[in-house]
């Protein structure tokens, strides 16, 4: 992206001040806020009140009242409706949703729109992308006709419709993780929505499939009620179509990300999209969705960040990024950042508490519960990081509380339903804690760590093939993360499958190498696993698992690896045996690195090296290197671990010694 010129950053800010105002005609709170914020993060040009360029720029902005519509016969509908307009947005913002719907659209008018022999098939459930209506909506549009209404007038009252079902879904559910609640609840307004909708189109539609003078907000809508239908494919189509109309909807591009699960799905859907500005931000706040931080991804935050130098949202990804990274001390320098610009912004704050976690940084995150609780205490985001405050304490049932709370103010808080999920492992409550982890799953399935969670409770029931089966979950949505892959070698060979499980565990260690041979983005390349610690737990057991297979050869190769990592050494005798896994890390995937390496740091003696200098040991008195026994006795009675076994293998080699007169 090149640098904005001084005209393009007029054009944007007008752009996102129309956004702003009409996402806001529309009770679109969180686009509003999002473009709004966009919008300040602009760096303002001074100019001089005699400045000529000043009268041009005055006749750009957009109006503060209510936004001037293009199409006359809109704008002549919206004028007619202003009063009957105002009252709806008016019970709207008072939240009496139902009230709002009838005054464009009383329930007499939608009474018979939809029968019960239709509600079966309301909506397509294939999977074209270009159905825009089903037969059952084209017999029902000759004989039902809606209002004449302008188009921001059906969308608030259908919107206000939606929001109503919503509330009342939210209403008939059970307590949160009762014995009732099995999360099957619905909304029972989506029907109702998608049938006005479908007659609107119908309507509408000319011989080339397009909507006649439609200006993109009931495409979004119908495309939100299509996915709570699971209707996915159906619903990208038109959430498409709206972008296209209406692209500073912020709103229409996270439906979009909340469809993709895949990087692959998101590559395929780019050429498809509108390409400017929102459409970058889009495919960066996806990316980093489906836990990418390569190098392009890098460049071009930085290259938006030139724009919007204070953007929050921009800022947020920047913290994500080193945070998906691994870079735990980056991305709370960020966040720390962020909280000093905008003491009073809650958004994310979740993220910067499970990073807190991580790091044990117990001073930090009771500042930061602090604070959000004196800012919003019911907000699910401080009812997240209050929890886990409360879970670094180990008070687990108090942390449960309060996630428990933040699923009560929102019950898709994906965070809380994860979270939750470990405070009941750490309770054994292993019922509990994998109901949890399914319901963080059917929030994002895209959730490694729900995925991770099933797995680890699993085979704490010792269902490995379960485990297995979710382990291999998570790492595919995190495949360049090694303790995913240490969990499924793991998990194979406690089912016996230790070929298998030494390919994992070997991923392992190459996955583990792009970590820790540095997080910077400079290079775009993976990084040298010779030059790169090595986790001698992994090296043990890959060498256990040749052991136990009759492959000494392999066996003893890996446990010198083992012993080397004291020093920081790779050892000369891994060789290609690791890099039979080394394969790219191919499109999108966690490649970054900068090949700086930490060799020469090393581990130290740790309980796996020295179980490996033992058996080291005890293979070269089996082949009569009794120097070799002898050396590696005399060091494990240095390291002070398993002295007393290294003693006596001291003794039992100067015997032998001894006994062929050396």
């Amino acid at each position: 992206m090149s640098q904005l010129t001084d005209r393009d950053k007029s054009q944007l800010r007008n752009a996102l001040q129309e956004a702003v105002i009409k996402c806001s005609e529309r009770c679109l709170y969180q686009s509003s806020k999002w473009a709004a914020e966009l919008l300040n993060a602009i760096p303002e040009t001074e100019t001089s009140l005699d400045d000529s360029q000043l009268s041009d720029a005055s006749n750009g902005y957009a109006s503060t009242v209510l936004a001037q519509n293009v199409d006359p016969n809109e704008a002549a509908l919206e004028a007619k409706e202003i009063n009957k307009y105002l009252l709806a947005k008016s019970l709207f913002d008072c939240r009496e949703f139902d009230r709002c719907a009838s005054i464009f659209l009383p329930d007499s008018t939608l009474a018979g729109m939809v029968s019960s022999k239709e509600s079966s098939n309301a909506t397509p459930k294939g999977k074209g992308k270009g159905k825009v209506t089903t037969p059952s909506s084209a017999r029902v549009s000759n004989t039902h006709t809606l209002p004449e209404l302008s188009q921001r007038s059906l969308f608030l009252a259908l919107y206000a419709k939606y929001l109503s079902g919503e509330k009342r879904k939210d209403e008939d559910a059970e307590m949160v993780m009762g014995p009732q609640d099995i999360g099957t609840c619905v909304n029972k307004q989506l029907l109702i929505i998608s049938r006005v909708l479908e007659i609107w189109f119908h309507q509408r539609k000319t011989d080339d499939e397009e909507i006649e003078g439609s200006q993109g907000w009931l495409e979004y809508l119908y495309g939100m009620v299509l996915a709570k239908q699971k209707n996915d494919e159906v619903a990208l189509y038109w959430l498409i179509r709206s972008v296209h109309l209406c692209p500073m909807n912020w709103g229409a591009w996270l439906e979009m990300t909340a469809l993709i699960s895949r990087v692959e799905d998101l590559n395929r859907l780019m050429p498809r999209l509108p390409q400017n500005i929102i459409c970058f931000m889009f495919h960066i706040h996806t990316s980093l969705e489906l836990y990418q931080h390569d190098a392009n991804l890098a460049n071009s935050l930085d290259q938006l960040l030139n724009i919007f130098p204070k953007s929050s949202f921009l800022l947020t990804c920047d913290a994500l990024l080193s945070y998906h990274a691994k870079d735990l001390v980056a991305a709370e320098q960020h966040f720390s950042r962020i909280l000093s610009l905008y003491p009073h912004r809650l958004d994310s704050l979740d993220h910067y508490s499970n990073i807190l976690y991580v790091m044990n940084a117990r001073p930090k995150l009771a500042f930061l519960a602090h604070l959000c609780s004196s800012v919003d205490k019911f907000r699910p985001e401080s009812c997240v990081v209050i929890g886990n405050y409360y879970s670094l304490l180990s008070l687990h049932e108090k942390a449960v509380q309060y996630f428990r709370r933040a699923l009560m103010l929102d019950r898709s808080c994906l965070s809380a339903w994860t979270l939750m999920g470990h405070e009941y492992v750490e309770l054994k409550n292993t019922h509990a804690a994998i109901e949890s982890y399914r319901r963080a799953v059917d929030v994002n399935r895209r959730d490694y760590r729900a995925w991770y969670g099933l797995g680890q409770t699993y085979e704490v029931l010792e269902m490995h093939a379960y485990a297995l089966w979710y382990y291999k979950k998570a790492a595919g949505l995190r495949p360049w993360d090694g303790k995913m892959w240490m969990a499924v070698g793991s998990c194979l060979q406690r089912m016996n499958r230790n070929q298998d499980g030494i390919k994992a565990l070997k991923r392992a260690l190459i996955a583990e190498s792009y970590y820790d041979t540095g997080s910077s983005f400079g290079s775009g390349g993976g990084g040298n696993i010779r030059d790169a610690h090595m986790d001698p737990e992994i090296l043990l057991q890959i060498a256990t698992m040749y052991d136990s297979i009759g492959n000494e050869e392999d066996a003893k190769a890996y446990m010198e690896m083992c012993v080397a990592q004291e020093d920081g050494g790779a050892g000369d005798s891994q060789g290609d045996s690791i890099a039979i896994h080394n394969d790219s890390p191919g499109e999108g995937s966690d490649d970054d690195g900068d090949n700086t390496g930490r060799g020469e740091g090393g581990t130290g003696v740790t309980a796996a090296t020295s179980k490996a200098r033992m058996w080291l040991a005890r293979f070269a008195m089996r082949t009569e290197d009794y120097t070799t026994a002898d050396r590696l006795a005399n060091e494990l009675c240095q390291d002070g671990v398993e002295v007393e076994e290294a003693k006596a293998l001291i003794r039992e080699v100067r015997s032998r010694l001894e006994a062929n007169g050396m």
